[in-house]
């Protein structure tokens, strides 16, 4: 276990450190192989509506994928965009002749029957897509996004980190110094422990941690709680 955490926090370091699209790609090619999984992608749009990639998927799908202009039906896509929290492939809606077609075509280009996928909301409008796609049964599936779920909304508020910073005449933000308290808290809750855990190993009520999350988030410029651990620890503000 603990060599898997090492080899994960090397190649988080190195995306961090990550200058251009490479750096991110050789990084979506590192967890794909620590995952052991088909596929790993991250695609987002920055605030000026240019899109960007990197992934493991075939050039042959991704052409197909253009000239078909399947982001228009890809229910991974629409599904996403409508939503705030990851989502399990299963979930979405595959109903239509168009999605289902759509599924088919897929499959002949090796994307795989099972995916994850999380929705990153940044500023002005930047929006991302993080997925990790494989072939296997259910049960092994859902056993795989129970055992990593956790990581993997990490990794994807650690890719949009990145891209934000490689986005052309992006002003770099301005870093506020976290409490002690908020310090403590992010900790916790990145090492895995719940809000009412961590209330407890700080002796604290649960409203009192939610005014330090609440101002660590402010600070953080997060979008939501998962999105400020993620910044905290890229930023060297909380080591884990």
């Amino acid at each position: 276990m603990a060599e898997t955490t090492s080899r994960l926090d090397y190649i988080l370091s190195t995306l961090e450190q990550a200058e251009s699209l490479d750096g991110m790609q050789r990084a979506v090619e590192a967890l794909r192989e620590h995952f052991g999984i088909n596929h790993l992608v991250y695609h987002w749009v920055d605030s000026k509506g240019d899109q960007y990639g990197c992934g493991t998927y075939s050039d042959e799908w991704q052409q197909k994928y253009l000239e078909e202009n399947y982001l228009r039906v890809d229910p991974v896509v629409i599904g996403c965009y409508q939503r705030f929290h990851p989502v399990d492939w299963k979930r979405l809606d595959w109903s239509s002749r168009a999605a289902r077609e759509f599924s088919k075509v897929a499959a002949e280009f090796g994307v795989g029957n099972q995916g994850f996928s999380v929705p990153v909301r940044g500023p002005n409008g930047q929006f991302a897509l993080f997925t990790v796609n494989h072939s296997c049964d259910d049960e092994t599936w859902a056993d795989f996004t129970e055992e990593n779920r956790s990581q993997l909304i990490l990794i994807a508020h650690f890719f949009n980190e990145k891209a934000l910073d490689l986005e052309p005449g992006r002003k770099p933000e301005q870093k506020q110094a976290l409490s002690p308290r908020e310090v403590d808290a992010m900790t916790l809750l990145a090492a895995g422990y719940s809000r009412a855990q961590v209330a407890d190993t700080l002796s604290i009520s649960e409203h009192t941690l939610r005014v330090y999350i609440e101002s660590a988030r402010f600070k953080l410029g997060a979008v939501n709680t998962t999105h400020a651990v993620a910044r905290a620890i890229s930023r060297g503000l909380i080591v884990v």
